[in-house]
């Protein structure tokens, strides 16, 4: 890990130079985007500011990273930061030295911004619950954590055809899409893993192949590896559009994709030593007595502890936040931060008496369900972003807030500036991508329409598209399907299950 790091330390300095050089409008921005996206950082639109991606493996915040944020967003004036649904932070709006000093100084509260863009492995992913959940199969942290580990030997002696997503899912919940990653290991009832490998979202979506069952969980490693090596000598090198892990189901099949995989696993236990040895990760933490009772509170399966669920409208935290959390956990013993892939924050390992003081601090957040819908961070500051993905969510919110709907009314939304499904649009009750649409010889912002998909383990389905409904007029159609909705004094989703023709009717006055 070590050797790593200071790998990592020395590059830093070529970061710096192109990234004087782009500043300098020596490098295109397409040149200077396959460079830093490497290093977890990419221009902005428009090219006069930054972005960077804090990665936190296993959406793991520890009170040291916390304070870090917090620190920098003081010593460098950050005004916008981001969860975003890959389980990391990012800092938007930075000039050229911030970028590279905080890329330089996170690594000491590690903070590692190499490969967390570009054609790397990418933030590996946890259901940020794991090991407090009441009812899961076992804690996948550990594993999730040893995998990051073991990916960053990768980054520098490995070119892959295009990223690659490693998820960990502890429960059929698969928060974190295992079933459908570049690589997934999804827990199940014995206590080891299914491994699901070239599925994901994005243009030309694909549910993962299952390639295994009943892994035993210190044999992960083998199953990474090989999925490296598969994709290396089978991934399109030759077109971009065609160089993630799911076309090789289209160029192998999926029976032959499994059993290249498969032989490589063999190949690879039999030639190295691959095996963890993962260390007990109990929490030896336990209730004080207090108890705590609101919607934002989960009661964790230890005794006495919970967590604090904080969504942020759109993952975008006012960025005082970060400081104001760890001021009031810095002292609470084992508190730590989980970043969802919904971009909700969980404040875990927490008293009744601390989660009290938790939720005082986060009551700026989500009000109900509708509320922790999911957006990516749009085309205000994205590259090849469409469409302003959270401004539409902020108009939606603010419309809907002037009717007072029962939590449950309207559900959950995602919504993807683009179709590169950064917002997970795919698997929403409801989602939305942007893109254009011309009406009357006019040319509008407007987003495409998913209906019914879904990411639970066993029910896992792509929503349907009906059509593009303008972006002026979605707002609208919220607002009407709240009334229907409540009308019939349900929610959404029984409401939805019984008749579902209902939302077509009520879509169909917006749809194009």
């Amino acid at each position: 890990m070590d050797k790593f790091i200071n790998e990592f330390r020395e590059d830093i300095q070529e970061f710096r130079n192109m990234t004087e050089k782009f500043y300098a409008k020596e490098l295109s921005v397409k040149d200077y985007k396959g460079f830093s996206g490497g290093f977890g950082s990419y221009a902005q639109k428009g090219g006069e500011a930054s972005m960077l991606r804090l990665r936190m493996p296993a959406g793991v915040m520890t009170k040291q990273m916390l304070k870090f944020i917090a620190d920098s967003i003081d010593k460098y004036n950050i005004k916008k930061a981001h969860f975003t649904t890959c389980q990391t932070v990012q800092f938007h709006d930075l000039n050229k030295e911030a970028v590279c000093e905080i890329m330089e100084s996170a690594i000491d509260v590690g903070i590692i911004t190499r490969g967390g863009g570009g054609d790397f492995p990418r933030n590996v992913m946890c259901s940020p619950l794991s090991g407090m959940e009441e009812g899961e199969y076992f804690d996948v942290t550990p594993y999730a954590k040893a995998v990051s580990r073991f990916l960053l030997g990768f980054i520098k002696t490995v070119k892959m055809p295009r990223k690659l997503k490693v998820g960990f899912s502890n429960s059929p919940s698969n928060i974190t899409h295992a079933t459908f990653r570049d690589l997934g290991f999804a827990a199940n009832c014995s206590g080891k893993f299914d491994v699901y490998i070239a599925g994901g979202l994005g243009n030309n979506p694909r549910m993962g192949v299952k390639a295994a069952e009943n892994i035993e969980p210190m044999d992960v490693l083998y199953y990474v590896k090989a999925m490296i090596e598969t994709f290396v000598e089978n991934g399109n090198y030759e077109n971009r559009g065609k160089a993630r892990t799911r076309y090789m189901q289209e160029t192998l099949g999926e029976e032959g994709l499994k059993e290249i995989y498969i032989s490589k696993v063999e190949k690879l236990k039999v030639s190295e030593e691959l095996k963890l040895d993962i260390e007990n990760s109990d929490n030896n933490k336990s209730g004080n007595g207090t108890t705590a009772d609101d919607v934002r509170v989960i009661r964790q399966k230890q005794d006495g502890l919970y967590a604090v669920v904080y969504h942020p409208i759109g993952g975008m935290p006012a960025v005082s936040k970060f400081k104001e959390i760890y001021n009031v956990i810095a002292d609470m013993p084992d508190a730590e931060c989980r970043i969802s892939p919904d971009e909700s924050l969980y404040i875990v390992n927490l008293t009744g008496d601390e989660a009290k003081r938790v939720l005082s601090v986060t009551d700026d957040g989500a009000a109900n369900i509708f509320e922790t819908s999911v957006s990516c961070v749009g085309s205000v500051v994205c590259q090849i972003g469409l469409r302003d993905s959270q401004g539409l969510l902020n108009s939606i919110v603010e419309k809907v807030k002037q009717y007072n709907f029962a939590d449950g009314v309207l559900p959950q939304i995602h919504i993807s500036g683009c179709t590169s499904s950064c917002g997970t649009h795919q698997i929403g009750k409801l989602g939305f991508h942007g893109g254009v649409k011309r009406v009357n010889d006019v040319v509008e912002p407007a987003f495409t329409f998913h209906v019914n998909g879904s990411d639970a383990e066993g029910n896992e389905r792509f929503g349907e598209q009906w059509g593009m409904m303008l972006q002026r007029e979605i707002p609208d159609f919220f607002v009407a399907l709240g009334k229907a909705v409540s009308e019939d004094n349900t929610t959404f989703n029984d409401w939805y299950e019984n008749n579902p023709e209902r939302l077509r009717d009520i879509a169909d006055k917006y749809l194009y």
